[in-house]
């Protein structure tokens, strides 16, 4: 289970860092996102991947901790909300633009 987990942080990782590297906006928002879940994933498994355990301290012997499923609930409405504003700005780049490039500069035009 803890290979599994480990190759699904690495591949979310590093296909979010390649994508942010890309020249076009959805390519960044998609990385952000996918960065994004990697983060979720690897703050989720600090909490000790056990199945059938309470989230409690004290009642049982084998427990799962608490506060890493919170802080990814919170990451996860403000990914959500960081989502949403970069596709809008995105948005308001490329209409206001005519370019969905990161630099706002299209490599296909000839420069003179």
């Amino acid at each position: 289970m803890e290979l599994v987990i480990a190759i699904s942080l690495g591949v979310l990782t590093s296909t979010g860092v390649y994508l942010i590297l890309r020249a076009r906006t959805f390519s960044v928002v998609l990385g952000l996102t996918l960065l994004s879940h990697g983060v979720n994933l690897f703050l989720f498994t600090m909490g000790r991947l056990t199945t059938g355990a309470p989230p409690l301290i004290g009642l049982t012997e084998s427990h799962t901790d608490p506060l890493p499923q919170a802080l990814v609930l919170t990451a996860i409405v403000i990914s959500f909300a960081m989502t949403a504003f970069v596709v809008v700005l995105a948005l308001k780049a490329a209409v206001e633009l005519r370019s969905d490039h990161v630099d706002g500069e299209d490599p296909n035009e000839d420069r003179q």
